[in-house]
């Protein structure tokens, strides 16, 4: 499958729109995120978290209900991210994971995290479904999980 980026709301009238309310801040808290997770698997592996990580504020189902914000996305407690245990996401933001976080928050989607609201890197092969989702693809390390369009059409 293709990693060619697919674009939901990312230009109307020649202007980006956003597809989830952010500030600077917030903007660099998911830049942060995103090398913090996946920095060891390049541009395209960040942009993949980045698009698990605007799912979850989109989604409005299962799990994310209650999660409307970059902040709430990232600390939720259970179900966040590990790498908010580790130091190196407390290093400010660069300008290069700026721009990543950015391309993800106006839009872009990268198969397999298009729709993909879980992600984990397991020791061995990916399994079909991990508590219920089912696998919709490999990246490197990472295997990215997703629910049907019934479960959550927002996304």
């Amino acid at each position: 499958m293709s990693t060619i980026p697919s674009c939901i709301y990312c230009l109307r009238g020649g202007v980006n729109i956003a597809v989830i309310k952010t500030n600077d801040a917030q903007t660099a808290m998911l830049a942060r995120l995103m090398r913090a997770e996946a920095e060891g698997e390049g541009n395209l592996g960040m942009l993949m978290v980045g698009n698990v990580g605007v799912n979850r504020v989109r989604a409005d189902c299962l799990d994310f209900t209650d999660v409307r914000t970059i902040e709430q996305m990232v600390y939720q407690r259970p179900g966040g991210f590990e790498a908010t245990l580790k130091g190196y996401f407390y290093q400010r933001a660069r300008d290069q994971d700026l721009r990543l976080a950015r391309r993800v928050i106006q839009g872009e989607r990268f198969h397999p995290a298009t729709r993909s609201l879980w992600f984990f890197r397991p020791e061995g092969d990916c399994p079909a479904q991990w508590y219920g989702q089912w696998n919709k693809g490999r990246f490197k390390a990472h295997c990215f999980f997703s629910p049907t369009e019934e479960d959550c059409p927002q996304i």
